[in-house]
This record gives structure tokens, sequence and C-alpha cells, in this order.
């Protein structure tokens, strides 16, 4: 457009900010009037596609709501507002055309998966009946789709290191956008409608457990909040690298995941405090490490673009037959964290009561369901994705394929030795976990002696906090 012109109605998804967002900054100077719009989907509270789990649980419900809050309060602040709809986002467009009139334009970011895809599908013929333009972006990552050197995604490289060699070598990282201060209004006699609660979903709001590892609220605030605490308050980023594998507490990783999920803080903005960061304090291998987290998300979202829906295959990317296993007494021992070993019962209890689990856990239970309990890789995907507050499709398949040797895995027979990952990470999240509130009257523990031999004794629970101080043993066999 050569001029401000009619309504632009931004859809927003998993862009839910007002910083760095293409949406709105191409909006704000090609139309009159912005309808900033968020859609409550209800195909996100169905059942999952292959075990009938729902979609969406208790923690990722309540982060989006709180979400969706914080933004709204942050465009009245710059003189718009969030319209809120519950429908499919088709169909609550359809009805906004029709309504207002003066509509001109439908703006959103692109997706990767099949049902985001077809979203947009929709939202398209629906554009196309009534006349509206319709103008899309890409940013969700922190590298651009049209800026890597695999042109057509076809030639995306199928294993990491050589997708993060590359881009490292030579591709740039766009700037952030800069926003208007204040934006332009809402279309007149449009009302912003109200933003649903737990209960209009069914679901009753989850209980903050005090073990959690990631008390903060959802929303684009507690994001740039996040950001600036761990990074200028605190230097923790400066030692990223050496504490990302920890278990319990707040501060061992940047736990930027949650919000990154939805949208709330841009890849690019990360990107930016950490290069001043590195200008103005130090640059070392743990503030690489961040940029090198931020790649492998890119990385899952590029490889999502490239196998489309081959990435929910049971035969995964490499169309390998594997037996897999459907127990589903199996899956409920595993979920439940029952299974008898502790590292991984710890962990899942953890899911369970927090909506959150450290990447190590992720890594250590996965493996364990597809190569010890041989259990279908969807089973732990859907149920990560009903049960995570950072749920990102492409991550959580992503790395659940690779955990299954099945996907971007160089080496497809990759398996954890649960007792020696609990012995080199536990970090006492056994304790945490399942050694809590008299749940039980003792122990096994595990002794390691100079030469690496290990002996097994059973401890009362009197005793277990005493032994753990010593930092001598860990926990790997069931509490009884």
């Amino acid at each position: 457009m050569s001029r401000a012109a009619g309504t632009a109605i931004c859809l927003l998804r998993c862009d839910l900010r007002a910083h760095d967002n293409q949406v709105l900054h191409w909006a704000q100077h090609n139309a009159d009037f912005v309808v900033p719009l968020y859609c409550f989907d209800p195909r996100h509270h169905l059942g999952t596609h292959c075990y009938g789990l729902p979609k969406t649980g208790p923690h990722r419900l309540r982060f989006l709501l709180e979400s969706v809050k914080d933004l709204r309060e942050t465009l009245k602040r710059k003189g718009s507002t969030l319209v809120v709809r519950k429908g499919k986002p088709e169909d609550v467009v359809r009805d906004l055309i029709t309504q207002l009139g003066s509509v001109t334009a439908v703006v959103f970011h692109e997706e990767a998966t099949q049902e985001e895809l077809d979203v947009e599908k929709g939202l398209c013929q629906v554009c196309r009946q009534h006349g509206v333009q319709i103008h899309t972006f890409w940013g969700s990552t922190l590298y651009h789709r049209d800026d890597l050197p695999f042109r057509p995604i076809d030639r995306l490289p199928d294993v990491y290191t050589h997708f993060r060699r590359a881009l490292e070598c030579g591709a740039k990282v766009r700037p952030t956008l800069r926003m208007p201060d204040l934006l332009k209004p809402l279309a007149p006699g449009l009302e912003e409608g109200n933003i649903p609660t737990m209960e209009d979903f069914g679901q009753k709001d989850p209980v903050t457990d005090p073990r959690t590892a990631f008390p903060c609220s959802g929303g684009e605030t507690q994001a740039l909040m996040r950001l600036q605490y761990y990074f200028w308050d605190t230097n923790l980023v400066a030692s990223y690298k050496e504490t990302r594998n920890g278990l319990v507490g707040m501060d061992y990783s940047t736990k930027f995941a949650p919000w990154l999920a939805l949208g709330c803080i841009s890849p690019r903005h990360i990107y930016e405090q950490i290069q001043k960061y590195e200008r103005e304090r130090t640059a070392n291998q743990s503030t690489y490490w961040v940029l090198f987290e931020l790649l492998w998300r890119d990385y899952f979202r590029f490889v999502a673009l490239k196998y489309g829906r081959r990435i929910f295959s049971l035969k995964g990317l490499q169309s390998k037959e594997i037996p897999w296993k459907k127990d589903l007494q199996l899956f409920e021992r595993w979920k439940e964290g029952r299974t008898g070993v502790p590292f991984v019962d710890a962990n899942m209890r953890e899911l369970s009561a927090t909506g959150f689990m450290s990447n190590r856990g992720r890594q250590n239970v996965a493996s364990f369901l597809t190569k010890d309990l041989g259990l279908d890789w969807r089973m732990g995907a859907e149920w990560f994705e009903y049960l995570l507050v950072d749920y990102d499709v492409c991550s959580n398949y992503g790395n659940w394929l690779y955990s299954a040797g099945i996907g971007n895995d160089p080496r497809d027979s990759r398996k954890f030795n649960m007792i020696k990952q609990g012995l080199d990470y536990d970090g006492n999240v056994s304790l945490v976990w399942l050694f809590h509130k008299d749940e039980c009257c003792g122990g096994h523990v595990v002794f390691s002696g100079s030469r690496g031999d290990q002996c097994a004794l059973w401890i009362p629970k009197q005793f277990l906090c005493l032994l753990a101080k010593s930092g001598r043993f860990l926990l790997a066999c069931r509490a009884v």
C-alpha cells in the first residue's frame, strides 16, 4: 500500500509480544485501524492424534492465559488493546470482516506444521472470498527462513552440526524491528471481548508446587524481566554452560523456553542482548552456548518445514521399521513416575506437578521410554504436549524423534545409562521429588567406589537428608 488505508486484522498466535513483531509493525504503517486479535481455538483442546490425550494441560493453559492478559495490558498502554475471541481463527476473521466492513488486510506470522498451516489455508480462502489482502511474515526463528544458505529447504542438512557450522560461517541475524510507542486504534465499535478463565475450558487452576524450577508467570513483561535478571542483574549467563545440566532450582538455566514457545520474547532480542553483554561484560563459552541452544530451536523448526507430516510419523524421518510396543500399563507407570528408577521417576513427577522438566531430565526420560521400555515414542511426545508449559510442536517432536533414533541424531543407537546419568547429574532431584513429606520410609542408596564399583544399601528416611549433604552418593533405586 502506498498510504495508510482501511483496517488490518493482526492475527496473533505464537507471537504474543509487542516488541520485534513484524505483524504489528506492518499494520501500523499500512492501515488506519489495527485490530490485534487472539483466538482461543477449540481444536487446541481436543485429543492428541494417536493416543487421545488432552492437547492442552492446566499448566500450559494457565501460562497462555497469563500471556494473553499481559499482552492486552501492554497494548493498552500503547493506545490499543488485544481483541480476544473463542473460536476457529478462520471463522472469527470471517465474522470480523463482515462486521466491520472496512477490513483491507489480514496479517499473520507463518508457522511450520500441518495444523497451523491448515488454519492459514482457511484464512486465505476467507480473504479471497471477501476481497481482502493477506500479508504474511516469518518471525519465529533467530535466523530468517529466507537467509538460510540452504535453498530450497530440501537442502537443509540432516545433522545439526552441519547446519550450525553453515550458519555461523556466513548467515546473519536480522536486526530487531523498532516498534512505535503508540499504536493505531481499533476499528470503531469493536469490543475487545473477555479473556476466558481456566473454568471456561473445564480445567482447574493448578496449585503451584513450591519445589518447581519454573515459578514464573506468562507474558512478555515477565520474559523481559527474566532476561534482565539472568543477564544483567546476576551475570548468570556467564556461567550458563557450566550450570545448564542442573535439575533443581530456578537459576541453572535461562528458562526462556516457555516464553519463546508463545513468542512472548523474540529470539532476535535475546541475540542482541547477548551481543551487548559480550561487548560490555564478557564473552565466553557460556554466552555462546545460549545462542547454540537457540540454533537448536531454529533447526527443529526448519526440519519441520523440510519434512512436513513426517515429523509425526511412527517411522520418523528415516522411515525406519522399529517394533514399538503400545503397552498402556508400562506407559502409565512411566508417566506417573512409578518405573522403579528414581532418576526417571523424579523427573516425571516434577513434570506432572509443575509442567516443567530440565533438559537433562527430558533426554533421560525420553531415552528410557524409547530405548529401555521400547514404547511408541509418540506416547511420550503426546504426554509432553499435554503437560509441558514450554510445549513447542517443532522442538517437542524434533527432540522425541532424536531420542527415538529416527530423527536427526547421527548416532541412532544412542542410549542413556540411567544409573550413570543419575550419578552424574541427579543433584538431589530424587530427594526433592521422591523422598518428600513422609512419602516413604526409606530408600536405596548407591555408593560409588574409587574404582567405579558400586553397591546399594537401604537407608532409613531419617538419615537420607544427612547423607545427601555429604555429596558422595546418589539415589538410584526406587523408594520403598
